[in-house]
């Protein structure tokens, strides 16, 4: 696993564009990056980030502004949050301050489970995130996305985005169709994405891309991403070596595996509690072949739902969520108030069908999607240890299921549990899968700090 620093070494900076509910920002703050500005349009998410600033952001807070001009904060005073269309923002001003410019850019022209316009689509903002360079030229810029971005039919789209990133300051002409000025960049870049070796203009960004599945950064989810980091071409950082250090998975399937292909396993003994029909059920899943790679756990295993509602994640244990009162789904009651925990509330009506299946407490769970209710596909129902009435154990039991809680749903995010949400259940649930989880921002983020220090920057 590779180490990175507890802390950075500079008063560093960041300014964050597309923030939601705090996901990435929270992941950028942790690595050692003091907030210059926040931009998100969506009312809600604006309140949350409000609600969460002190907590979670930086102690610093955050200060609403609709001015268009905005200035950086000096180191005390709470960061700008711009509230309206990011493309009306003018970031001149902050030009030479910032370490790194984060973002995840709307991923619905792009998503899977979206209308998939792409370029046609109004809500596509990698534009914007140009702009913001053009006008900042900050040090490094870490874009996440969805995988979508991949898919066939998006491949030539995506090659633009790349040689946009690589080449920012080749500004394209409104009056322009995308397919022409990516002929113009190619002409630039050539065949390749990347540049060229020895190119050191400071208009210029080094850009690697990392497809991530976010179980194998310490998230207890499947979660399918592309993250792009970039470096401006005058800095004396290796872009080769950092994608060949921080493209490594950090945690593991197989290790996962192996703590519970035993029912001693280190799995079991850290949730001794799980009824010993539910550990045959999760055994008898285990391929066979799991068991030659017993002595090779070089990394530590994935992390599972029941690992986030228990309480153990990538660093210190959290308290345990308390089981959810099946009898109370309909009264919308907290349940872990008094260990000082909001969000653990029960959802009635949660229903398992064919194309509608739950996530399980011994796996990752599925990925959390912002759709509608925050709950397409099942994403947010889980199985449950309780058998259903009249069911026995064996191979072709039932068992009893729920709708996850907005808490547990924050746990499997990575978000820290004093992260408070804004608005009704489903808008909450919507933020959170809108988000980055905070765990693999802040792998990125660390591993950008870790990068320009190294790199007397």
């Amino acid at each position: 696993m590779v180490e990175l620093p507890d802390d950075t070494k500079r008063d560093r900076t960041s300014v964050e564009l597309f923030a939601g509910g705090g996901g990435l920002a929270m992941a950028v703050h942790r690595a050692g990056f003091r907030p210059l500005l926040f931009n998100e349009f969506n009312a809600r998410a604006c309140e949350t980030l409000e609600a969460n600033a002190k907590r979670t952001l930086g102690g610093d807070g955050i200060r609403r502004t609709e001015a268009v001009d905005p200035q950086p904060p000096a180191a005390g005073e709470p960061a700008p949050l711009f509230p309206l269309d990011v493309t009306k923002l003018n970031l001149s001003a902050f030009e030479g301050q910032v370490d790194v410019l984060a973002g995840g850019p709307p991923c619905q022209p792009f998503s899977a489970g979206g209308v998939a316009k792409g370029d046609e689509d109004k809500r596509n903002m990698f534009p914007a995130m140009f702009q913001a360079i053009r006008q900042m030229r900050p040090k490094a810029v870490i874009c996440e996305n969805v995988r979508g971005l991949l898919r066939p039919s998006f491949k030539e789209y995506f090659t633009y985005i790349q040689r946009e990133l690589a080449l920012p300051f080749e500004s394209r002409n409104p009056k322009d169709i995308w397919q022409d000025h990516n002929r113009k960049l190619a002409g630039i870049l050539g065949d390749a994405i990347d540049l060229p070796d020895g190119d050191e203009n400071p208009d210029h960004y080094r850009v690697k891309l990392f497809p991530v599945n976010a179980a194998d950064y310490g998230v207890p989810q499947v979660r399918n991403r592309i993250v792009m980091v970039a470096f401006r071409a005058d800095l004396p950082i290796d872009s080769d070596k950092f994608y060949e250090i921080y493209s490594a998975r950090q945690f593991s399937e197989e290790s996962l595996l192996l703590s519970m292909v035993d029912d001693d396993g280190e799995y079991w003994q850290r949730h001794p509690k799980v009824p010993s029909h539910v550990r045959d059920r999760v055994r008898a899943r285990i391929p066979k072949d799991v068991r030659a790679l017993k002595g090779e756990e070089e990394l530590p295993a994935w992390r599972t739902l029941r690992d986030a509602v228990q309480g153990y994640g990538t660093g210190s244990k959290l308290p345990a969520l308390p089981e959810v009162d099946l009898g109370l789904l309909d009264r919308k009651t907290e349940q872990a108030a008094d260990i000082g925990i909001t969000d653990h509330i029960g959802w009635p009506d949660a229903r398992i069908y064919k194309g509608h299946t739950p996530n399980e407490m011994d796996r990752p769970a599925k990925t959390v999607k912002a759709g509608v209710h925050g709950v397409p596909g099942g994403e947010s129902v889980v199985l449950l240890d309780k058998l259903a009435p009249g069911s026995k154990p064996g191979e072709d039991a039932t068992y009893q299921h729920r709708y996850m809680t907005v808490r547990e749903t924050a746990r499997v995010m990575t978000f820290p549990d004093e992260w408070q949400g804004s608005g009704p259940r489903g808008e909450k649930m919507r933020q959170l899968g809108n988000a980055v989880p905070v765990a693999l921002g802040e792998f990125f983020a660390r591993a950008v700090a870790d990068t320009l220090d190294k790199a007397g920057q």
